[in-house]
């Protein structure tokens, strides 16, 4: 009797459990997957640039080795690292696609519109000034070929289903590094013209009118990278090596470039603040790169790194683009052991950490 009642009651209760278990599960896993987000484009510099400019007349171009070694199988595609960008890495994480094209690549096809494509032009800034030095692609060009890419977007899906797309992808932003480094600390043209505070200023009004622009386009998504510990780039840190004052012979970090891009970054986010608040219906989340990147250079060992201010392509300290090439000797046999790959641009083992960092605090504003 005591034995049928006990049988009797563990069968609805270890049901009962079991269905518990499988909607949690089943709650986590699409809590993980679900998600809105229906393409990725991008606007910037070369940290977004998959090969735009391969096509240029210009120096400022990576579509030879050893650039793209660990890419697909190996191909050198204009991205400025030995791998994947952190863009790439999103829309596999998200499940759109492999990796974010070049929208100037001519094999891109309507269909791959529909999904993301990246307009950014390595050498480019948000000072017009820097991609006339680099004779590379404009922000207020790169709007323009968006503005075609809808027109083509439309074209195959109609107009309902292209506002849709818009209106649930994510637009990523980066530029300004550039424009400090071109601008006001190597070339110093805009430094005889504008205080540090002044310069900022100029840089963020440009965003503010370039960022409104994508909204009127039907933007509602967009992250905004803030700028990287610029003084610990190897070009700047070899820069401050040679530089009469307290690094000189010394390649470390300028801690008077890192304070700006601090202060800059500062004044980011509260233009982010501002622009959301003015724009009905947008969302804008600022991508901090600069506290991640810091904390690969001063705790390199957490993360496998084991250099940290030299990078992997030739002597470390001043290839990039057209120096960086396959007679640059030596190249490291290991990208992931490098932060940098040249002497500006990450590695893809530290773009995955980058990656990793802007999953957990930039996406989940955006895609919920």
């Amino acid at each position: 009797m005591e034995k049928g009642r006990s049988s009797t009651l563990s069968t609805p209760l270890f049901f009962f459990l079991f269905f518990t278990l499988f909607l949690s599960y089943s709650s986590l896993v699409a809590s993980q997957n679900h998600h809105n987000i229906t393409a990725v484009f991008s606007f910037g510099d070369s940290t977004l640039d998959p090969g735009n400019n391969d096509r240029l007349a210009t120096v400022m171009r990576s579509d030879h080795p050893p650039y793209g070694r660990d890419f697909a199988r190996g191909v050198a595609t204009g991205r400025f690292s030995n791998g994947k960008l952190v863009t790439d890495m999103i829309v596999t994480n998200l499940g759109i696609k492999d990796s974010v094209p070049a929208y100037r690549d001519p094999t891109i096809t309507n269909h791959d519109l529909l999904t993301g494509v990246s307009f950014a032009s390595a050498g480019s800034g948000l000072d017009d000034l820097t991609a006339n030095v680099g004779n590379v692609i404009h922000m207020s060009t790169q709007l323009t070929d968006f503005q075609q890419c809808l027109n083509r977007i439309q074209s195959t899906v109609g107009n309902a289903t292209s506002t849709e797309i818009i209106q649930k992808a994510i637009f990523s932003v980066g530029a300004a590094t550039n424009d400090m480094l071109f601008n006001y600390y190597d070339l110093p043209t805009r430094k005889a013209q504008y205080s540090l505070p002044g310069y900022h200023n100029f840089l963020l009004r440009n965003l503010e009118n370039f960022v409104t622009s994508l909204y009127k386009m039907g933007a509602r998504k967009i992250s905004i990278t803030g700028l990287p510990p610029i003084g610990c780039l190897p070009i700047q840190s070899t820069v401050g090596s040679i530089t009469p004052g307290p690094n000189m012979f010394q390649h470390k970090c300028v801690e008077e470039q890192n304070s700006d891009s601090v202060g800059y970054n500062a004044n980011l986010q509260g233009l982010i603040t501002r622009l959301e608040a003015s724009l009905p219906g947008a969302k804008i989340a600022y991508a901090d790169i600069y506290s991640p990147l810091m904390d690969m250079i001063v705790n390199p060992k957490k993360y496998g790194f084991e250099q940290t201010l030299r990078g992997c392509c030739g002597t470390g300290y001043i290839e990039m683009a057209g120096l960086c090439n396959s007679m640059s000797i030596p190249i490291c046999e290991d990208s992931s052991k490098f932060i940098f790959f040249d002497a500006i641009h990450p590695t893809e083992a530290a773009y995955q950490n980058l990656a990793n960092s802007i999953q957990k605090s930039v996406l989940p504003y955006l895609v919920n």
